[in-house]
């Protein structure tokens, strides 16, 4: 199984602003390019911070008013490989409390920007497509199995597991195995196996 990368889902060359770029400016960007938050990168293009909406309101009811990116700017800033799996990506954004991440090459520069509403992509992926990644990859692939052993059912990413297997143990691991697989929210499990009918 190919698990989808950051690279994959990411929003390539992002928009990005220098440190010294004005309130006004970042503001303009943020509606131009339908955008919640902005990098800032220094004159190698490197992530320094990020600057987004919440901060352009706080700076602006601030007694001292508009000023500049680098002012403004969360910082230091949390980023992403393009290599990464979306999992290793998302417990960065929930471990960090942030909403999206520069993505930086192996020189630290910019190449993207991934955010939550890209991770949720994931979920959005065609029941057929997960049902064929699952058949071909998991069940014959990987587990050597008969594409006929097991009959997979998926409904808005909901699997649903049903056919005879001959070994006990296949299952949970099948099972597992399925979980792992790029928009499946939840697996049901409903497996028999041959030897609970007994020697009859």
């Amino acid at each position: 199984m190919r698990h989808r990368s950051v690279a994959d889902l990411m929003t390539p060359t992002a928009v990005a602003v220098q440190r010294g770029t004005p309130f006004k400016e970042i503001a303009r960007l943020l509606d131009e390019y339908g955008i919640t938050a902005v990098p800032v990168v220094d004159d190698e293009n490197r992530p320094v911070g990020v600057v987004s909406e919440a901060d352009l309101l706080r700076r602006h009811t601030a007694k001292d008013g508009p000023s500049t990116a680098e002012a403004m700017m969360t910082s230091p800033v949390v980023t992403a490989r393009p290599s990464w799996t979306a999992v290793e990506a998302a417990r960065r954004m929930e471990r960090h409390r942030v909403k999206r991440l520069p993505v930086v090459d192996a020189d630290g520069r910019l190449i993207g920007v991934l955010s939550r509403s890209d991770l949720l992509q994931l979920f959005l992926r065609r029941d057929r497509s997960i049902q064929e990644e699952i058949r071909e990859d998991v069940v014959v692939r990987i587990l050597r199995l008969s594409p006929a052993a097991v009959h997979i059912d998926v409904d808005e990413g909901r699997v649903t597991l049903s056919g005879a297997l001959e070994r006990p143990g296949i299952g949970p691991i099948l099972v597992r195995l399925c979980e792992t697989v790029d928009g499946v929210v939840e697996v049901v499990d409903r497996l028999t196996y041959e030897a609970e009918g007994g020697g009859a």
